[in-house]
């Protein structure tokens, strides 16, 4: 019988994968740092579910609360933030269907915006449910930071996001 020294094991129990997860080195806490303006939102899956800490495969998401609407999402930073990482992602288990999300910055206050990130996502309950976006940009002094979600091109459907994380 072969028997080894665990005594030096080291170990931890995982979390469940929808818990909270800490901040990481960087991360702008966006609740403190800049008003957030939507377009819509579903009552049982609020816009605070996008910043909730919540992220990965189950976790809360936000819901548009209109169907087959183009939805929007402004952050408005209280002061001008520098932005060198963006990390979102988008759960679809359900239905079947294309959604499109565009990212805009400005530096003007929202004046003007400059697209920076124009992406489609096919999602099947079959196959594709799940979709993780981690961008290395930069960008610096930005006031404003725009997501358009765009639910399902060419079909019906409801924008989502679950979730959204910032960097300096």
């Amino acid at each position: 019988m072969d028997r080894t020294d665990t005594s030096r094991l080291r170990k931890h129990l995982m979390s469940d994968p929808s818990s909270p997860h800490p901040q990481t080195a960087g991360e702008i806490d966006i609740a403190t740092h800049a008003i957030l303006a939507y377009s819509s939102e579903d009552p049982d899956h609020p816009l605070e579910h996008l910043i909730d800490g919540h992220f990965g495969r189950g976790a809360t998401q936000w819901a548009s609360g209109r169907p087959n609407a183009t939805e929007s999402i402004v952050l408005e930073f209280d002061q001008p933030q520098r932005i060198s990482r963006l990390i979102y992602e988008v759960e679809e288990c359900w239905q079947e269907r294309t959604q499109e999300i565009r990212v805009e910055v400005s530096a003007d206050d929202g004046r003007t915006y400059r697209q920076v990130l124009a992406q489609d996502y096919t999602f099947s309950p079959q196959g594709a449910t799940f979709q993780h976006e981690d961008l290395q940009l930069d960008l610096p002094a930005l006031t404003h930071l725009k997501l358009t979600i765009v639910p399902n091109k060419g079909g019906s459907g409801v924008a989502t996001l679950t979730s959204l994380r910032l960097f300096a």
